[in-house]
């Protein structure tokens, strides 16, 4: 166990760059998560856990052999970590090989930029048993602390996968499914009408919703009903209703 006292020190560094820095979390093939329920989470999932700071002192947890393991003052850990007022702990995890194979439910988030939202849409996938989901464009870093921390612990659990449109809807024919689109046309259909089984729903921002290209990729389109004077939901919240209608009548 290390003791670290300085804001110079190279793991402090290295800590603040993975927080703070995509490119350098994509080059390390490392991400950065907080707090002792993420930290449990993690170790009972088997992820890929590498180094721990803790916050004055450390704990002792079973599965932690071999993991690199530090403390700091609090001060320091406060610079440290992404998080305000953390009780910590900060810890690092090896960013997993994206893998496919056999999907049957998935859905699809084209240029969601809010990590909290797509954090969240992670979340309700994995507590609805919608087991993938596709990232195109330019959606939020899902390994970026808030997103991370926005998935409760589904991101080590959750099968994600980062594609452009036209794999997406390849991979997704190929496994057999149909895909459509959330969209606010006149020919989308009520939601509730549509047989969502072996199918992938594409959502898109609140604020242009899903591109031309992708809709063009789509075997048709979706319509959440909504009171008159609704404009629309944010993207997890439209996430959330699409994937209780793709689990409901399974």
């Amino acid at each position: 166990m290390e003791y670290i006292s300085s804001r110079k020190n190279k793991f402090i560094v290295h800590l603040r760059s993975l927080a703070a820095d995509g490119d350098y979390r994509r080059q390390n093939r490392e991400y950065l998560c907080d707090g002792l329920k993420l930290l449990m989470e993690a170790l009972d999932k088997g992820a890929g856990l590498r180094s721990i700071l803790w916050k004055n002192s450390a704990q002792e947890l079973p599965g932690l052999d071999g993991v690199k393991q530090y403390t700091a003052p609090a001060e320091l850990f406060d610079y440290a970590s992404p998080m305000k007022n953390s009780p910590g702990p900060v810890f690092t995890l090896t960013m997993p090989e994206e893998r496919t194979g056999d999907i049957r439910r998935a859905v699809l988030l084209e240029n969601v930029q809010d990590p909290g939202n797509v954090g969240t849409v992670i979340r309700t996938a994995a507590a609805l048993g919608v087991d993938t989901v596709i990232l195109c464009g330019a959606c939020a870093d899902v390994y970026s602390p808030k997103a991370a921390r926005a998935t409760m612990g589904a991101i080590f659990r959750e099968r994600i996968i980062h594609l452009d449109i036209d794999s997406a809807a390849e991979l997704l024919h190929g496994c057999g499914m149909s895909l459509y689109g959330a969209a606010l046309s006149e020919r989308a259909a009520d939601i509730r009408t549509t047989d969502l089984k072996n199918a992938a729903v594409a959502i898109g921002s609140e604020g242009r919703g899903l591109s031309r290209e992708l809709l063009a990729l789509c075997d048709g389109e979706l319509i959440i009903p909504m009171t008159r004077g609704s404009e629309s939901l944010n993207a997890a919240a439209a996430a959330s209703v699409v994937m209780w209608e793709m689990v409901r009548n399974a």
